[in-house]
């Protein structure tokens, strides 16, 4: 909310059931210095540094007259932080300065390309409480979002506590993503947060190759602005029929992309069809992803399961997505991520097969043969590369014999 000739605005979150977060409500003025009004069930442990906190960050921003009153329910510097700041832009809109928290030293890793990409966690980006210990799980990914999880009237407020959480959080290792706002907001969204080393960008309903060229270019001219040279990849989604159509030409738009994901919620609705279990409705456009992503060198990732509380049901559905081709799916519980990640682990039998291919090519490689058999089969180079990836899976994910 914003009244900007009383220069007033309110950022955040309040009530019984929130955490991790405060609402604040700043009123700038023209004289009589920084008033802060905490009210926090904390205050007599850290209401003096969270005081402190926001005369440090409304000092930052030239800002010497206000009153700041804070409704707070256990947030962290870094919420408080980019809910000030968030409260300062919303009066402010032409203010480009921003106020950084350091970034840790545990959040510099990279990622490549190639990385496994079996479980993917989306995290609201309005929503701190969720963020703050999503690493500890082990998915391979982990998304704050700022398209459908954010009610459109947080959405501007969203940018700043993703950035905080970008350099604040521990990702424990986890894929740093963001999935931005369609065009032309997600523009908004990448000047926030490209700096912070966000390793893939989701665009929803992709359905124009155009766009992912335009995106692509805004990273990279963003992080030459930054002085940073790592690459950002991207992972479009599809969600409607028309980018079904068009999955070939997004998967090949520009070499950044290296996964696209199919999200059937979207999509079912596009096609004017219901979702179910079996999937049947949506098998052409699920398969018609993976050939694409297939063709032209890429992951294909399949959809989030819905319900959070049926786990036969989830490994059922996991199980089907591998069987199609798919290398992960999306999830919005942790509870999912185990389950997910053995499902699209390799199984004890395809490993003891891949051991087998590949120790007889090692064997035909030392004799200096021009083929490889194993038993009375020959082995054709595509077999054996399949074999590779079946035991690089399994190294990684912990499945060869005798490793947790």
């Amino acid at each position: 909310m914003k009244d900007t000739d009383k220069l007033i605005s309110s950022v955040g979150n309040e009530g019984g059931k929130v955490r991790s977060d405060c609402r604040i409500t700043l009123e700038i003025k023209d004289s009589g210095g920084l008033v802060v009004d905490l009210t926090s069930k904390v205050k007599s442990m850290y209401g003096d540094r969270m005081e402190a906190l926001t005369r440090e960050v409304l000092s930052f921003f030239g800002i010497p007259h206000a009153h700041v009153r804070i409704v707070d329910s256990g947030s962290l510097d870094l919420v408080l932080a980019a809910r000030l700041e968030a409260a300062v832009k919303m009066i402010r809109p032409d203010e480009t300065r921003e106020y950084l928290p350091p970034l840790l030293q545990e959040n510099r890793y990279p990622s490549r390309r190639d990385a496994f990409r079996f479980s993917r966690l989306y995290l609201p980006g309005n929503t701190p409480a969720l963020m703050l210990n999503a690493g500890i799980h082990k998915p391979d990914g982990i998304i704050l979002d700022l398209e459908d999880s954010v009610a459109p009237d947080k959405k501007e407020e969203a940018r700043y506590l993703v950035r905080n959480a970008l350099r604040q959080v521990n990702f424990y290792g986890a894929e740093r993503m963001v999935r931005i706002n369609p065009l032309p907001a997600g523009l908004g969204d990448l000047a926030v947060v490209i700096p912070h080393n966000v390793h893939m960008i989701l665009v929803p309903k992709a359905e124009d190759p155009a766009d992912l060229r335009l995106i692509d270019e805004t990273n990279r001219k963003i992080l030459k602005e930054h002085d940073r040279e790592q690459e950002v990849f991207l992972m479009p989604i599809i969600e409607t029929a028309l980018g079904v159509e068009r999955a070939y030409d997004l998967a090949t738009a520009v070499p950044s992309v290296v996964a696209m994901a199919i999200g059937l919620e979207d999509l079912t609705a596009d096609l004017g069809v219901a979702r179910t279990a079996e999937g049947t409705e949506s098998f052409y456009a699920r398969t018609r992803l993976v050939n694409a992503c297939k063709a032209a060198g890429i992951q294909p990732i399949d959809s989030v399961f819905s319900d959070v509380s049926d786990m036969e049901g989830l490994e059922a559905n996991a199980l089907r997505s591998r069987a199609l081709g798919f290398e992960g799916m999306g999830c919005i519980h942790p509870r999912q991520i185990r389950v997910i990640r053995k499902a699209f682990s390799p199984t004890p039998e395809e490993i003891e097969k891949a051991s087998r291919i590949m120790e007889a090519f090692r064997e035909a490689r030392e004799k200096g043969l021009g083929v490889v058999a194993l038993g009375s089969k020959m082995i054709d180079p595509p077999v054996v590369k399949r074999a590779e990836r079946i035991m690089r899976l399994a190294e990684e994910t912990g499945s060869l014999p005798g490793k947790e």
